[in-house]
């Protein structure tokens, strides 16, 4: 069984790193379970293997992390529900590219629970959402605006960090970096798009999209 852990209030990045890092070690070590923790940070900027510091537009507005997560800068704070994902790809399959697609589908079908249509893009990290009440793009495109991240870390094919999904976050906050090196394309959020969703209701979707998206390993 997969735990669930839900902190209330905002838990300090640093915190959160070294618990998953310690739990991450303990479920490779097999003296830990699988877990779930949903979160939310302080207003932060973090930034992943691929930053580039180009992409750091306001370095002195949040405390800006270094993190080991895959991806580029991002933003975490109030409104925004940071689901930090700690399973074992030893049961589950050692494949990188299938989990991650896994933890699309995850935030897909989440969002499909209150009718967004999310979608994935090629060559841009997350989950995207289109914009019909936008103006369309110099390219004659639809208007798109990302709603939720994704970045991970694996260690002894152990996963942490994980998934972030837009709730009510003050977008303002995004203008510091350039989310995940995108500049074409801007954020929303669930309450942005008219949605008057709260955190529980994100959790409840999460939780019951999670166990339709994710198979327990074989062994469990």
């Amino acid at each position: 069984m997969v735990e669930w852990i839900i902190t209330e209030g905002l838990t300090d990045y640093g915190d959160a790193v070294t618990f998953m890092e310690t739990r991450a070690a303990g479920i490779a070590a097999g003296t830990a379970g699988e877990c779930i923790w949903l979160v939310e940070h302080p207003p932060l900027y973090t930034a992943g293997t691929s930053a580039k510091i180009q992409d750091l537009t306001d370095p002195d507005r949040f405390p800006v992390y270094t993190s080991k997560r895959g991806g580029q800068y991002t933003y975490h704070g109030p409104g925004q529900r940071v689901a930090y994902v700690m399973l074992d790809l030893n049961k589950r399959g050692k494949d990188v590219r299938v989990f991650v697609q896994k933890l699309e589908e995850w935030v897909i079908a989440t969002l499909a629970e209150f009718n967004l249509r999310g979608e994935i893009r090629e060559g841009r990290v997350g989950v995207w959402i289109e914009r019909d009440d936008k103006p369309r793009t110099a390219t004659g495109a639809k208007a798109e605006d990302k709603i939720a991240a994704i970045g991970i870390r694996l260690r002894k094919w152990v996963s942490f960090h994980g998934i972030s999904i837009n709730v009510e976050p003050d977008l303002d906050h995004f203008t510091g970096i350039v989310p995940c090196g995108i500049i074409e394309h801007g954020v929303t959020s669930l309450v942005d798009l008219g949605l008057p969703v709260t955190m529980h209701d994100l959790d409840v979707a999460l939780r019951q999209c999670f166990e339709a998206t994710f198979q327990a390993p074989a062994d469990a």
